[in-house]
């Protein structure tokens, strides 16, 4: 039924690796292998594989249940667990120590969980080895930064100065308005001119 498929895939198994698939180790180093897993309706019985190349066994362990830490049923020799599944990210990972340039690879980590009808997922790292780490060389980044952070800065300041022109414009205009309006008002009065308190008199009389 329709309704019963839906139910099943929210309650899925779920494997995750974290948010990037590919990490970089250097040579004869120890390198954190991650890997955690979700399941909504609980796990009895889980077990969980780690591969190197699809083929090779590298990890394999077995969880009782939520209040166990998994239980070794093998592992390489190189290859040591570090996680924890009686908290709350059931965390399976691993730490591939020594590691040499022959490590270089995919490793899958592979979990099958008896309770969800024996559902299996699982999720892969692809791991590169380097004879030494190079620092990523960061100025080309860093001068496109400034200099759109100085345009940026020349445009704002260009707009602060273009307000303060125009404050300063309208301003000026407003006074030269009422210095018209007012010396308009006095010629008028002193001159005679029509509308003026000089063409109100009375004409003398003969």
């Amino acid at each position: 039924l329709p309704g019963l498929h839906i139910f099943a895939i929210a309650f899925a198994l779920e494997v995750s690796v974290g948010k990037t698939n590919v990490v970089m180790a250097l040579n004869n180093s120890n390198i954190l292998l991650p890997c955690t897993f979700t399941t909504c309706i609980g796990f009895q019985d889980l077990v969980f594989t780690w591969y190197f190349n699809s083929t090779e066994l590298i990890y394999h362990g077995k969880i009782k249940n939520k209040a166990t830490e998994p239980t070794l049923i093998w592992h390489n020799p190189r290859v040591e667990f570090v996680g924890s599944t009686t908290k709350k990210d059931n965390n399976i990972s691993i730490v591939l120590n020594n590691v040499e340039f022959s490590d270089a690879g995919k490793y899958t980590c592979h979990v099958k969980n008896p309770r969800e009808r024996n559902a299996q997922h699982n999720a892969t790292i692809f791991l590169t080895v380097v004879h030494k780490m190079v620092e990523t060389d960061n100025t080309v980044t860093l001068i496109i930064v400034g200099v759109v952070g100085g345009l940026i800065g020349l445009l704002i300041l260009f707009m602060l100065i273009k307000r303060v022109v125009l404050f300063i414009i309208k301003k000026t205009q407003d006074g030269k308005k009422e210095c018209l309006v007012s010396s308009s008002g006095n010629d008028n009065t002193e001159n005679g001119l029509a509308g003026s308190k000089a063409e109100q008199k009375a004409p003398p009389k003969a």
